[in-house]
Parts: structure tokens; sequence; C-alpha cells
């Protein structure tokens, strides 16, 4: 790690500094103005005669992201978090500090500078330096400017890199810190109230999901990172709160793709006397406020699609298979037929897939999800793959439940809330009996969960919105790794050279 030739050369400049009494990892930085205030404030230098003003002083600090040296004067541009400025220093000035920098001061260095503002002759306002300082040394290269960061990987392994590298980067991480910050306005605005409830579970629940599990020493018992805090949240529902939401991580032990990650951001919210309904407006009205905010196009591009977000619609998930997917709507009863019909379609499915809800889910999977590209609820959704929703009333074969889809993919699941505990204990129980037989998604029986249920939960609805997913749609980003920090990555074998 530190026996690479360009990192050798550079350690040995900071030996030259330490050499000169300065600490190449000093602390106490003076800076007194961002990089943007800089430029706001002396936008007024172009109107001066000579294009200086002297009498001001600034102290301004940021990383070397360009140097060109001179035989007594260098031109260099430094970046802060809001900005980009170029430097100016001269022997004149700086007399035999000049030389050290001029030995020691590279492109990655992060520096400060104090200095008045003036305009360079071919037009660029800039900071005359009468002291520059090396707060940190950097001795690991960064890339060729002219290349920048191109290897994706690295990107998302060295995420610190590629923000130095590409102010998109940054920008993009802005906006998803900007819309989570929007999204906690607009449910405090409506009176919800914002909690946090566990991530260590002594039960898998919440949703169909393989769990990570881990061991609790102290307690010697088994625990999982939550799949979702949905059960907590109603307990609360229970106790009295009417409006709560959560916005966190949940924890999935599953495969990784362009749109999973085995930890991601949801926002739960449940609502207590509303239905289903209720939270397909609501969800309508989130999306105006998130575009009115952003000031988006009702009209947006995401890759080759237009998304036109004034044209909703619902559908139920028996007629999403038969009008938009095109399955035949004499098998959809079959168990046989719907798994023949998927194997020669070349799906393979598990051996435990074999109710007519899972079959279902498994064709709309296949044959409809990635066909829903303007805004998109779909109901009326098999209970069997509905194991906390309410039973419908007209027809209890389905659930009253519907799940948002937008530009291929699932945004947002919601329902009317079960609070029938003894159909709350069935339902556990089927779960218990599916995960007997091989499906390592299936929940556990939460007993306290259906105790809470019998002191009586009023009606209520429930919807979960996966953030990161959201991000995506809005950032027009086409990989889940683009709009998480630091994704989940398999480990690499570090190689000391690098």
């Amino acid at each position: 790690m530190f026996s690479n030739e360009y990192v050798k050369q550079r350690m040995a400049k900071a030996e030259k500094l330490k050499e000169a009494g300065i600490n190449p990892y000093g602390h106490y930085a003076k800076r007194n103005t961002k990089i943007a205030d800089f430029l706001e404030k002396n936008k007024d230098i172009y109107e001066l005669e000579n294009k200086r003003d002297e009498t001001k002083k600034f102290i301004v600090a940021g990383r070397v992201k360009f140097l060109r040296l001179m035989g007594k004067a260098a031109f260099f541009k430094i970046e802060d978090e809001s900005g980009i400025l170029q430097v100016y220093m001269s022997k004149n000035d700086l007399g035999d500090k000049f030389n050290l920098l001029k030995k020691t001061l590279e492109v990655g260095d992060i520096v400060e500078v104090e200095g008045y503002p003036f305009v360079t002759k071919t037009g660029e306002l800039s900071i005359h330096a009468d002291d520059v300082k090396i707060l940190t040394k950097a001795i690991h290269p960064l890339p060729e400017k002219f290349h920048g960061l191109q290897d994706v990987e690295t990107k998302y392994r060295q995420r610190y890199l590629d923000m130095i590298m590409n102010k998109e980067t940054r920008e993009k991480f802005k906006l998803r810190s900007k819309i989570i910050s929007l999204i906690r306005e607009f449910f405090l605005s409506k009176g919800f109230l914002e909690v946090e409830t566990p991530m260590l579970h002594t039960i898998v629940g919440g949703a169909n999901a393989r769990p990570f599990m881990t061991h609790h020493n102290a307690l010697d018992i088994d625990m999982n990172l939550r799949i979702a805090p949905e059960l907590f949240l109603k307990r609360l529902i229970v106790g009295g709160f009417e409006a709560v939401f959560e916005l966190n991580r949940n924890f999935r032990n599953e495969g990784i793709d362009h749109t999973h990650n085995p930890e991601f951001t949801m926002i739960e919210f449940y609502w207590a006397y509303h239905t289903m309904e209720d939270l397909m407006e609501l969800t309508k009205e989130l999306f105006d406020f998130l575009f009115e905010k952003l000031n988006l196009p009702k009209k947006l591009q995401y890759g080759d699609m237009i998304i036109d977000f004034d044209d909703w619609s619902t559908i139920t998930y028996k007629d999403a298979l038969v009008k938009i997917g095109k399955v035949p709507e004499e098998i959809l009863d079959d168990i046989e037929a719907m798994k023949k019909y998927l194997k020669d379609a070349g799906v393979e499915i598990e051996e435990h897939i074999d109710s007519k809800g899972k079959l279902w889910a498994e064709l709309f999977d296949e044959f409809v999800e990635s066909k829903l590209i303007n805004p998109t609820f779909v109901t009326e959704f098999p209970i069997d793959i509905s194991p906390l929703a309410r039973r419908s009333e007209k027809n209890p074969e389905f659930a009253e439940r519907f799940e948002l889809f937008i530009a291929g993919r699932e945004i947002a699941n919601g329902f009317n809330e079960l609070n029938d505990p003894l159909d709350q204990y069935e339902r556990f129980k089927a779960q218990l009996e599916a995960k007997a037989k091989g499906d390592e998604e299936g929940m556990d029986m939460d007993y306290d969960y259906i105790r809470a249920l019998q002191y009586g939960m009023p009606p209520t609805a429930g919807e979960g919105i996966g953030i990161d997913r959201l991000v995506m749609l809005l950032t027009n980003s086409h990989s889940i790794k683009d709009v998480i920090l630091f994704p989940t990555m398999k480990p690499k074998k570090e190689n000391k050279e690098d």
C-alpha cells in the first residue's frame, strides 16, 4: 500500500515539509470564506479599472485539482464543496516559501490560501495569494484528469475517490439528501409522527424476505436484522398513535442487482381510520409535492422512457396478467397449467412455489412488471402472497392491497391492515408451513403481535416506499449503486501496490 513508486515520491515530499517545520497533516485551518461565497462577493471586481481589490482579504481552502508551475509563479485551482477557484502565487509574494511549495505542492493536496481578489488577463476571477499553506499532503495520486475516474467498480468501492473526481456524483447525493428531507417534511405536514423502532429483531416478520441472522452474546439469543419495521409500527397504532412513519434502513439477505442492495432505505407509514384508497391519493400528493419542490417536469425522462406523471392508472392483478402480460385467462385457476406456461417460457421456479397466488406472482414478474411504465397502481393481490393485508370482503381470495409500479419496477406497497387476530394467527401458521416446505422468505409466528391485535387495532392503512428506487427514478440513475453512497460489494483482495 505504501510501496507504489508514486506514493513513495509523495511521501518524500511530505518529509521535506516536516524538515521545513511544516506538519503535512496539520489541523488548525483558518478558512473564513467558501469558494462560492468568494466568487459571489467579488463579482464587482470586473467593474474596477485595474480589476483587483487589495483591500479585501479572504482565506479559502480546498483540494488542488489543477497545477501549472512556471519559473517564479504558478497557477493552480482548488475545489471545496461549493465550487472551484483559481489561485495565483509568486515568489515575489511568498519569498522562500514559494520554492518549498514548488517542490512539494501537487494535485490532490488540500491547501489554505490567503489573499485578495483579482481578474486574470484571460478574464477569470481568481485569488492572488499572499500566503499558501499545505493543510494535508495527499500521498496517493489522483487519476489523470483527462480520463478521470472511468472504472465503474472503483467508483463504488472507492466512493471518496469518485466524489473527488466527479462533481456530478456529489450533486446526486446532495439531491438524494434533499429528496429525503422533503419526504420527511411532507409527512410531518400531514400530521404524521416520526418514530424509531428496533433494528434487531428476535422474530422474522414484517415482510417475506430472507433475513441476516446474528447472535446476542449477553442474552444468548439468536437475532436478525430487521427486514421491515411493519409489526412494530402497527403496535404503535394499537397503542394510540394514529399516524406514524419511520424512514430508515431495512436488511434483506438477497441477491444484488441493479435494483437490489442487501441494506436499503424505506419509509413506512401507517394511518388509522383511513383506507388504501386514501394512501393512493396521499402517494400522488407526495409525488406532486416532490416534483414542485424539485422543479421537475411532469413528463420525466428516465433512460429511453418518458414517464408521464399526469397519467396515473389503476388495474387489478388479474387484469394486469391478462391485458398487459397476455397470459391466457383460462390457466389462472389451474396450478399445473401455470407451471407449464412458465416452464415453456423458460422460467425456473422453486419447488415450494405451488399455490395459485405464488404462481400468479411468478407470471406477473415475468410478463407484466417491466411493461408498467407510467405510474400504475396494481390492486387485488392474491391473499396467499399478502400475509399481513386485510382480506377483501367482496372476494376472500384477494387482499385489499396495492403496489405502485413506475418505469417497470415496484416503488411502493400498501394495503388495508389486517386487524383480525384470529385471521392473522392463521396467516402466520401458513407462513410457518411454507417455511417447513423450504420457503426461506417465510415469516415466524409473532405471538406478541397477535396479543397486541387482541387489544384492538383501529381500521388502518399502511404503505412502504423504497427510497433508493425513488431516488433512482428522480435522478435518472439506472443502478441502485449509483444512489447509495457505499453499496454492498464483494470484498476485493487488496494489492499492496495500489
